[in-house]
């Protein structure tokens, strides 16, 4: 099995390799986030292991490109950093798996074994909605070929509505799963949100995908059901 370790740290990464290598790995090392993007993207591994806090692309910035790319192969991330936040913005730019240092060895090993029973993942199906298109590999949202720029948080209300279309979600349903299960601020932030995306995915194209249902939340239409099938 190949590993690719993207890993600033020397003694860190040395300590790494001979330890992959000993349990019978081929091991190529990068130690700045360029040219970790680049051996992930110009040959073929079985599994990467990147570090966040990198010179060049952080971790985050790799992921992201990678992904962009249509580079699946399974990646852990492996960082100092252990918040919360830090886990979520790796998982929503797919990463597999996240370990926090220092980790033990024998526990690093055991995921990555994990990791290659489970292969590459597949790639994340497109979402649709009549002509609205959001493909969460890429992060990527259009209007029939007219990318849509969206901010984080934007992109964030647009994709959960997206995966429950022609489903009425109420506001706290997005306050737990866009912002946060112990956001404690009021709930009209969704009301903001849902204003802000309007104005980017509908109000230019002339179309009306998010509507307000009274007393209950939102519903994004697909238009699957316009003519009553």
């Amino acid at each position: 099995m190949k590993v690719l370790i993207v890993e600033d740290e020397p003694r860190f990464a040395a300590t790494l390799s001979m330890g992959l290598r000993a349990e019978g790995f081929v091991v190529v090392h990068a130690d700045n986030g360029v040219d970790g993007l680049w051996e992930a993207t110009e040959n073929a591994y079985d599994v990467v292991v990147l570090d966040i806090m990198l010179p060049g692309f952080n971790g985050y910035e790799v992921l992201r490109k990678m992904r962009a790319r249509e580079i699946w192969t399974p990646v852990l991330m492996l960082t100092a950093k252990d918040g919360d936040y830090d886990q979520t913005d790796a998982f929503d730019l797919g990463a597999d798996d996240y370990l926090s240092k220092p980790v033990a060895f024998i526990v690093l090993l055991a995921r990555l074994r994990a990791l290659l029973r489970r292969g590459a993942p597949q790639r994340p199906v497109v979402l649709t909605a009549g002509s609205l298109t959001l493909d969460p590999a890429r992060r990527v949202v259009q209007r029939a070929s007219t990318p849509i720029e969206l901010t984080p948080r934007e992109y964030g209300v647009l994709e959960y509505l997206m995966r429950h279309k022609d489903t009425v979600v109420t506001k706290n349903d997005m306050l737990q799963h866009v912002w946060d299960a112990h956001y404690a601020g009021p709930d009209n932030v969704v009301e903001v949100y849902v204003g802000y995306v309007r104005r980017k995915i509908d109000t230019p194209f002339g179309t009306n995908t998010i509507q307000t249902v009274r007393g209950a939340g939102y519903r994004l239409e697909s238009g699957e059901y316009a003519n009553g099938s």
